[in-house]
């Protein structure tokens, strides 16, 4: 069975052979723990990749990410680093004030830019499953331009620039979309972090009005591509994964160790596919390779029960030592 076969099995619940492998790695450790990383992947390959393709550039960015400092991005958003590896937080937006909204523009130049020809030669030489990340997290998108305290403000009173810039970040990602979805790829994912260690940001009510609908047309473009939906949100979202069933995700990655991971089987089980994970905030940095592997095991036995709809990821943070992540990989296969 090929990965690329391994994962459709896996999404639509028909038996793949085990659960696909997917590492997600931050910076500090592909940067500054590379012979590691390599060697880990090399024992357990992964089922996932992505394809060769380039945005077109834009002049607002300056600085390098990741490298203790500042840098701006393609927004126009000042990002502060205080330790390498990690891509920062944004400490100057450009939107503080709405009187700049009539200036602003999404950056069109790294869609009219883009160049994506090399997109479907690179998934039709591998066997893997591809799938491509987009432009795509309204919620967190306005953060970085707003401010998180100011945009918090801004949904509670919804002035009218609110809906104007929610419209034109829309615009500018559901092109992006668009522009995926024509390729080769298997899977176009999006993402946003909504979760606290408890409950949703907002009230699950104002996310299905403000961005549930923006959510649909990303799923509905993605879809009548016949291409899967991969949605990634930190925290407890447990309010809101039957609404990212509906609109048609089909695998969520989210920290299923922050809500009720036997409850989240009984309710969900069947119906989407829980991308990963392992505990990034306690396990894998701070257990022992038992903890790791009592993990592991607590989310087969909810979640794993031969159909598929489970996918065997962990993300490699920069001080998570090298044998819990190795014991992640290791017991997914017992």
């Amino acid at each position: 069975m090929t990965s690329r076969e391994r994962v459709w099995k896996t999404l639509r619940f028909e038996g793949p052979d085990r659960a696909p492998r997917d590492l997600w790695a931050l910076a500090g450790v592909t940067n500054y723990r590379k012979e590691e990383y390599d060697a880990l992947l090399q024992k357990y390959p992964g089922d996932f990749t992505g394809p060769r393709f380039k945005y077109g550039e834009s002049s607002l960015v300056r600085g390098t990410v990741a490298e203790v400092g500042t840098y701006v991005d393609e927004w126009g958003c000042e990002w502060s680093v205080a330790e390498p590896g990690v891509c920062g937080e944004v400490k100057n937006p450009p939107l503080t004030d709405w009187s700049s909204l009539g200036h602003w523009q999404p950056p069109w130049e790294l869609l009219s830019g883009a160049d994506f020809t090399e997109v479907n030669p690179s998934c039709a030489e591998t066997t893997k499953f591809v799938r491509m990340g987009s432009w795509a997290r309204p919620f967190e998108r306005m953060q970085f331009l707003r401010g998180t305290e100011n945009l918090f403000m801004d949904l509670a009173w919804q002035p009218k620039e609110l809906f104007e810039l929610r419209d034109m970040i829309f615009e500018f990602e559901l092109r992006n979309i668009m522009m995926m979805a024509k390729t080769d790829v298997d899977a176009i994912g999006f993402m946003d972090d909504w979760g606290t260690q408890h409950n949703l940001l907002i009230s699950p009510q104002l996310w299905r009005e403000f961005y549930k609908p923006l959510y649909q047309a990303y799923c509905n473009e993605i879809k009548r591509a016949g291409k899967a939906v991969f949605f990634h949100s930190d925290g407890h979202i447990a309010s809101i994964i039957p609404d990212l069933i509906e609109i048609g995700v089909d695998a969520v990655n989210t920290q299923i160790f922050c809500m009720d991971i036997e409850q989240l089987a009984k309710d969900f089980k069947g119906k989407i596919t829980f991308w990963g994970e392992i505990s990034r905030q306690d396990t894998l940095p701070f257990g022992t390779v038992p903890d790791v592997q009592a993990a592991v095991r607590r989310v087969r036995t909810a979640l794993d029960d031969g159909r598929g709809g489970v996918i065997a990821q962990c993300e490699w943070g920069n001080r998570d030592p090298r044998a819990n992540i190795e014991a992640v990989f290791e017991t997914w296969l017992e």
